[in-house]
């Protein structure tokens, strides 16, 4: 209880205050004291230490904190400050509610309408075209004067049965978004040849394809803010997060079974795990997910992955299909180091889509002694391991700066941020942060000591694309 309570007023037929008042005094007979509280009727009957009970209140009645603390003090006598009484005495069993998080969180939700040129297979030896028309969920990350900056999954706009007659290649030749609130959706209009013409209403807004990863599942698109703000003027954008943890509240926001957008809770259930994705048709890639409670559908892919202050801890992009207990999302590393470093390349003077690119640190790492970390302070806890280098490729960055096999590697410094690494997969994530001319140094463990790697600056050169 924090000390602005004591400002609320609170109605005793809502709100179940429990207190256990111990006697206090100089008796050497066995001190009776309350041990439960409850509401029977229209009474607030306290039940003792010594099997009795007697009616201390009436639940019509209302009490502000401060009347109990005094009633506290004139009942049992104790020289108590507010504030003692407070934390000994007093805890409230309020309702969550999330609803004004929910709400501003909506500003920043769209649902979109993808389109394909598509050939797909009718039998044996038998195939088709059509138009492939598909539904998902997206999430306003950066609104400029210009162009405003959406994220969604990378097999939101990809079709892996898209044919020559695509403009795109596999990525969809035409995508629409529409804002929360204003939400329709296309029609179909005639046809041209095999493929189905559809048309949008004055709702839908026209968005252009920026950039992806397929190894990620992410993908950024934009449309143009005026036409964004002529739909609604307070569309917002979204932030993301610090961190996340198991046990807190994913809020998911997104298009489920492409009826519009909606809402579901649930919580973290696990913070890391890896789960296989056929995206392109070329068979099962392993995906770093975490994995949520929260219930999604086919459609929420795509869609913002909220914690309780309103901001992003996901992209929502995967579900069991059996148990709707177990679903998926791009966890925050990931969905906001792909989309920055996409939104960087695409702002460096590019003339077309363009893809994640990273430099390669040239170390081979294990992990070892993976443990659970609680930290009583925090409330959290978190999954650790010893990150030890097992191999160097020669000629590489790790080469460069000093790193060899055996060291124990514990933080990382990319340009003026530093990193704690705590499992492996964090190097990778770290690296999507990584930019030309920025300095790279490893701190390690080697012959017990702490030591730190000499310096070494990126050049453009150092950079590959990843799918």
């Amino acid at each position: 209880m924090k000390k602005a309570a004591k400002f609320v007023v609170f109605l005793l037929t809502s709100v179940l205050l429990v207190f256990v008042f111990a006697l206090a005094g100089c008796s050497t007979e066995e001190p009776r004291y309350i041990r439960s509280v409850a509401v029977v009727g229209d009474s607030l009957i306290a039940y003792y230490s010594d099997g009795s009970n007697e009616i201390i209140a009436n639940v019509n009645t209302r009490y502000t904190i401060e009347e109990l603390y005094e009633e506290c003090k004139k009942v049992y006598g104790e020289d108590l400050t507010y504030e003692e009484f407070l934390e000994k005495y007093v805890t409230v069993d309020v309702p969550v509610d999330n609803s004004k998080v929910i709400g501003q969180a909506l500003t920043s939700s769209v649902k979109f309408f993808t389109e394909f040129s598509e050939t797909v297979s009718t039998g044996i030896m038998q195939s088709s075209k059509r138009t492939g028309l598909y539904t998902g969920s997206g999430v306003i990350y950066k609104k400029d004067t210009e162009y405003t900056y959406m994220i969604t999954n990378y097999h939101v706009v990809y079709s892996q049965y898209a044919n020559s007659d695509n403009d795109n290649g596999h990525i969809a030749e035409a995508i629409h978004c529409y804002l929360y609130g204003s939400e329709s959706a296309p029609y179909k209009s005639g046809s041209n040849g095999s493929y189905t013409v559809y048309e949008y209403d004055s709702y839908a807004v026209p968005c252009e394809y920026v950039g992806g990863s397929l190894a990620n599942d992410i993908a950024v698109v934009r449309a143009k803010t005026s036409d964004m703000l002529a739909i609604n003027a307070n569309y917002t954008a979204a932030e993301f997060a610090d961190s996340y943890h198991v046990g807190q509240t994913a809020i998911a926001i997104g298009n489920p079974e492409g009826e519009g957008i909606s809402v579901s809770e649930g919580i973290v259930s696990v913070a890391d795990e890896y789960i296989n994705l056929n995206i392109d048709g070329k068979g099962a890639r392993e995906y770093r997910s975490m994995r949520i409670d929260t219930a999604i559908y086919s459609g929420n892919s795509g869609g913002g992955l909220f914690n309780t202050s309103g901001k992003l801890i996901g992209i929502t992009n995967a579900g069991d299909g059996e148990d709707q207990s177990i679903n998926y999302a791009v966890p925050l590393e990931i969905a906001k180091g792909v989309t920055d470093n996409i939104l960087w390349q695409y702002g460096d003077g590019s003339e077309g889509a363009v893809s994640v690119q990273v430099p390669k640190l040239g170390v081979n790492v294990t992990s070892e002694n993976a443990r659970y970390s609680y930290d009583a302070n925090s409330g959290y806890g978190e999954i650790v391991e010893n990150i030890v280098v097992k191999s160097i490729v020669e000629n590489s960055i790790a080469q460069k700066i000093g790193l060899q096999s055996g060291d124990i590697l514990k933080g990382m410094t990319v340009g003026d941020v530093s990193y704690t690494l705590n499992r492996n997969f964090d190097i990778s994530d770290i690296l999507l942060t990584a930019r030309p001319d920025a300095t790279l140094t490893v701190t390690y463990l080697r012959g017990g000591e702490i030591k730190t790697t000499s310096a070494y600056t990126f050049k453009q050169s150092d950079f590959a694309a990843v799918e």
